[in-house]
């Protein structure tokens, strides 16, 4: 777990963003939208997606896997948080079994963690590398924005350390 922690750390710090902007327009952009156009963020991202609700079995998995204190810390991180009724679709022997296996969950988990905070307005079509090492297929069209097979769903929910965006769907690394 330690070794990951590093890697998440290691991969924060270097702020890769996913569409290569600068840290400095993306945190400027951040100063905009709560200077007016959306509320400023009051929680950290494990805190604003509990607050939400609909996070339930996401806030299990990460305190199974041991990710919560990573994900309460300095960021940014840009996480496609699946909802409860993603998380069920998976049968639910399969689920459980996920639940149960702390290097597969974390696998999972760090999938959906992409550093460094990308808003809406920069996502483009392509590859975004995760937290976890592979890549997520990002497609924006004019129906909406897909990462691998999930439909995001909302978009630009602000935390103090990075942004969520919603996905119905849980994805998978190879």
């Amino acid at each position: 777990m330690f070794k990951l922690k590093t890697a998440l750390v290691s991969a924060v710090t270097a702020v890769v963003l996913v569409t290569g902007t600068s840290v400095a327009l993306a945190e400027g952009m951040q100063h905009a939208m709560n200077a007016g156009r959306a509320p400023a963020a009051k929680a950290d991202i494990v805190d604003t997606a509990v607050g939400a609700g609909q996070f339930n079995t996401l806030a299990r998995a990460l305190t199974a896997a041991g990710l919560v204190e990573t994900l309460k810390g300095p960021g940014p991180f840009t996480v496609f948080a699946p909802t409860d009724a993603a998380f069920a679709k998976i049968p639910a022997a399969k689920l459980d079994a996920l639940l149960a296996d702390k290097a597969a969950l974390t696998k999972v988990l760090t999938y959906h963690v992409v550093p460094g905070r990308v808003v809406a307005a920069d996502v483009k079509t392509g590859q975004v590398k995760t937290v976890e090492g592979d890549y997520l297929n990002v497609s924006a069209t004019s129906a909406g924005v897909k990462v691998n097979d999930a439909n995001v769903i909302k978009t630009d929910v602000m935390a103090t350390n990075g942004v969520i965006h919603v996905i119905d769907t849980v994805v998978l690394p190879n």
